[in-house]
């Protein structure tokens, strides 16, 4: 039997399991298909922004096993094209899987900035464990007296999830203490762009900017970091602050497992694939998600996001099955562009196009937030049919529409 791998567990990876498997079953034919995750778990990586990260992942076994998708747990560690096979290691030891055709979904994690002392004395929210970290620090500081190196919370990048980190913070901070700490506590937010959010346009920054000043978010902008130390953060300009709690968000690239393969690759370390998300120069091999540098229509280029990732692993997992299967593809195109912002107390700014025109703000687009983070982007379990109507992807592109009128 042929067989289709899949090596990344998070949105991309499962999305093109769950599609290339319904497209086996609804085709009458037989594929073997197995992804290759390093924990057993989707984590909610869009989510880490809010309380208790140790709630936000979901087991991938109850999605997978009742399409037939199998599940290994382990880590990819190399990838040879010419012979198509993938080394892993698992807790029992090293393998060597093979494949006829392989849809690459690593994902990225957070290269943070070259600054002295960023990674002994630095945190992150990138991804399940850092965040469960972070939380545990929240909570060990709520046990240690006033001061200021304990109250003060300095949030490096004034992007999407530099923002939403930002704008939860106090939140956070009184689950973990009381209110009152979490009013006195001083919020910093860090950028070297001189704006706020200038990744997001314009159009929003108003809205962002109003939210920042209601939750007393100080800013720096237009400058740099140059030194965290156990208790400080340095800054260009001469000045620091006392904190233990220094949060970098900025530095996005792609899995290393993209080096694995001998072809050129843009600045963030993604593939350059064809319109059929075929990584151009190995007809073999598919990419999706943060690995894929891929256009989403003739002008613009996929994002590294969970928005795209969840989509161009559908589309991945769609065409890899039908090459093994010899039936039609199709190019992937994804121009509906739009954003959903989370503004902690002052609700949400939900924008359209890549403009980004504001089209809800507030309490109506908290609602749309909460739907995405607590509905949308989770996969059905334990339930074939229902994972099978999910994993139709013209299904699904009409649902996407209708989500967001």
């Amino acid at each position: 039997m042929q067989k289709l791998l899949i090596v990344g567990g998070g949105f991309a990876g499962v999305w093109a399991a769950l599609v290339a498997a319904r497209e086996t079953i609804h085709q009458g034919r037989e594929l073997q298909i197995q992804l290759v995750s390093k924990d057993p778990y989707l984590t909610m990586r869009p989510r880490l922004y809010e309380p208790d990260p140790e709630g936000l992942r979901a087991p991938l076994k109850p999605t997978l096993e009742p399409v037939g998708v199998d599940l290994l747990v382990a880590s990819a560690e190399r990838i040879d094209p010419i012979a198509k096979t993938v080394d892993v290691v698992t807790e029992e030891g090293a393998r060597s899987l093979t494949y006829d055709r392989l849809i690459l979904a690593s994902g990225s994690h957070l290269a943070a900035p070259s600054v002295p002392g960023l990674a002994e004395h630095g945190w992150s929210i990138d991804d399940y464990e850092a965040s469960v970290a972070f939380d545990r620090h929240l909570r060990a500081l709520a046990a240690m007296p006033a001061a200021a190196d304990r109250d003060s919370f300095v949030v490096l990048g004034a992007g999407f999830t530099g923002i939403e980190l930002a704008l939860e913070l106090r939140r956070r901070i009184e689950i973990h203490s009381d209110a009152a700490r979490a009013r006195k506590a001083s919020i910093f937010l860090v950028d070297r762009e001189k704006v706020v959010g200038a990744s997001l346009g314009d159009n929003p920054r108003p809205v962002i900017e109003a939210a920042l000043a209601e939750a007393d978010v100080e800013l720096r902008l237009g400058a740099s970091v140059t030194s965290v130390g156990k208790g400080r953060v340095s800054f260009g300009t001469g000045e620091s602050i006392d904190t233990f709690s220094v949060i970098s968000t900025v530095g996005l690239t792609a899995s290393p497992l993209t080096g694995q393969l001998p072809l050129e690759r843009d600045e963030t370390g993604r593939l350059t694939t064809d319109p059929m998300l075929r990584v151009q120069g190995i007809d073999s091999v598919y990419a999706a998600g943060d690995v894929a540098r891929a256009y989403v229509d003739d002008e613009n280029l996929a994002l590294m996001s969970c928005q795209h990732a969840i989509f161009m692993g559908q589309m991945a997992g769609f065409n890899a099955a039908h090459d093994i299967l010899d039936l039609p593809l199709r190019p992937y195109r994804q121009p509906f562009y739009q954003t959903c912002l989370d503004l902690g107390r002052s609700g949400a700014v939900y924008t359209t196009g890549w403009e980004r025109e504001v089209q809800k703000r507030g309490e109506e687009a908290k609602k749309l937030k909460r739907f995405i983070n607590s509905e949308l982007i989770y996969p059905p379990a334990n339930d074939r049919a229902a994972i099978l109507a999910a994993a139709d992807i013209d299904a699904r592109e009409d649902n996407r529409t209708a989500a967001a009128s």
